[in-house]
């Protein structure tokens, strides 16, 4: 690779890197209480909101993770990225409006304060926390290695820039992230969504095309060179097979409404009634970003089978070897500055989620007072979130930076599709029935991870947990007798 691509592609980062110091302190000036940390104040418009909602959906997950996964695999997660519309619409249906006026109707600062409204619990206030807490520390390390990465491949490519180790790239990744995060809490996150949402969706399009350009015979020389190397790879199911793409499709449509990261936004917009024009911004942008994630990996794999590349140590290096080796050096630095803030405003996301677990809904179900002085101990506690995370990460049996994300996707899907996408919907739900829910379905999904479970015909772990918790959840509700519902709450879920 010639210096100047180089250069053009350093030169981009450090730009950003720029912005994010920047804009962390423009925010500090913007963040005076928890309200504010946590919710951005409640105070955001459309656009914002709805570029926000899909930056964070798709993330260091989809850029990195995405295409690694369609180079290893084939078509096998298109089953996650290209339900995408769907997967917004329920979550939107379900939960968008009712999240708004319980924050309205309750000053909530968290998912957890709104399902404790919802089930006058405490109890389910303090599972909801910690099953947030954990799913951050595994989707959370699933960001920090999607940085690390990119930042060493780039770096790599940089001849008067020394050989640098993975670890160190995420100790760089973490030092930036934590003085972004720390700084501006979730207000910085969702005003760079607003920029990088914008680049990503129009670069994507751009690298779509250029990927197909890149390999012998475009489209048809790819799917020629695909079918000939694998056959699989290239029909609907790729080569993970049809249960284990069908169980991807059922935790990733129903799970999406149970992401925290994601249905917290729904009760930062300013009006009610923004819900139904924020839907279509969210699900037209992840499905245009969505052309990166399936593009880069299918080209990838036929350059490689081609000859036109080496084939790849790890394949989480397909996007950033595509970007710095096969794309226009400008449009491959935009898409890593791009790159770097969905991965940014995502770990913000998650570190805001986590540190209010911590800070205010643990210690309130426990002592029935959050911590005092909530924004400096919420500045603590996301900068040891997010070396935790590192370290996670770094230990874990996981290979891909995809499948890290599908774990904590499934975590989170299992642990509060139920307690909150169902529970909000459905006046029989019980207090009882989320507790158990969220308690088994942490158990199963951290069992399967941590002894190294190997499920048959390729089902993901979260789909089972998903499959139990739903189970538990229906089947204590109506054993038990109907719950009493707070009038206001009640009045909500008759909407």
């Amino acid at each position: 690779m010639d210096e100047t691509r180089s250069l053009v592609t350093l030169l981009c980062i450090a730009a950003y890197f720029a912005v994010c110091i920047g804009v962390g302190v423009w925010a500090l000036r913007r963040t005076t209480s928890t309200r504010d940390f946590f919710m951005a104040g409640r105070d955001l418009g459309i656009l914002v909101t709805g570029l926000a909602i899909f930056s964070s959906q798709m993330s260091g997950f989809g850029f990195v993770g995405g295409p690694g996964l369609v180079y290893r695999m084939g078509l096998s997660s298109s089953w996650m990225t290209v339900i995408a519309p769907l997967a917004f619409s329920c979550s939107f249906y379900l939960l968008a409006t009712r999240l708004r006026m319980v924050a309205e109707l309750r000053d909530t600062i968290s998912l957890p304060d709104a399902v404790a409204a919802r089930y006058g619990s405490e109890q389910a206030r303090l599972l909801t926390a910690v099953a947030i807490l954990l799913g951050v520390v595994g989707y959370l390390g699933t960001q920090i290695l999607a940085m690390a990465t990119v930042l060493r491949d780039v770096l790599n490519n940089v001849s008067f820039v020394p050989d640098v180790s993975l670890a160190a790239c995420m100790a760089v990744a973490c030092a930036v992230l934590v003085f972004y995060c720390v700084t501006g809490g979730i207000v910085a996150s969702v005003y760079t969504d607003l920029v990088q949402g914008g680049i990503m969706i129009v670069a994507a399009v751009f690298v779509f095309v250029a990927a197909l350009s890149a390999v012998d015979g475009g489209l048809s020389g790819l799917v020629t060179t695909l079918i000939a190397d694998d056959p699989e790879a290239i029909t609907p199911w790729g080569t993970l097979g049809m249960l284990g793409s069908l169980s991807w499709f059922l935790v990733f449509v129903l799970g999406s409404a149970g992401q925290p990261h994601v249905i917290t936004k729904f009760m930062m917009n300013r009006r009610v009634e923004d819900a139904r024009r924020t839907l279509p911004v969210s699900a037209a942008g992840y499905v245009l970003c969505s052309l990166l994630w399936l593009g880069i990996g299918l080209s990838m794999r036929a350059l490689v089978v081609q000859g036109g590349h080496p084939e790849l140590a790890n394949p989480d290096e397909a996007a950033p070897q595509f970007l710095q080796f096969h794309a226009a050096p400008l449009l491959a630095g935009i898409v890593f500055a791009g790159l770097f803030a969905a991965i940014m405003s995502t770990a913000d996301s998650f570190l805001n989620l986590g540190a209010a677990a911590v800070v205010h809904d643990i210690p309130r179900a426990l002592t029935g007072r959050p911590l005092s002085n909530q924004l400096l101990w919420a500045r603590v506690a996301t900068a040891v979130l997010a070396v935790g995370s590192a370290v996670f990460v770094l230990h874990s049996r996981q290979d891909l930076v995809a499948l890290l994300g599908a774990f904590g996707w499934g975590t989170f899907a299992a642990a509060l599709v139920p307690a909150v996408a169902i529970g909000f919907n459905w006046k029989r739900a019980t207090a009882a029935a989320a507790n158990a829910a969220i308690a088994s379905s942490l158990v199963v999904n951290f069992g399967i991870e941590l002894f190294g479970v190997a499920l048959p015909y390729g089902i993901n772990g979260g789909f089972v947990a998903l499959l139990l918790s739903m189970t538990l959840f229906f089947g204590i509700s109506l054993a038990s007798p109907p719950p009493r519902i707070d009038p206001d709450i009640e009045a909500v879920m008759d909407l």
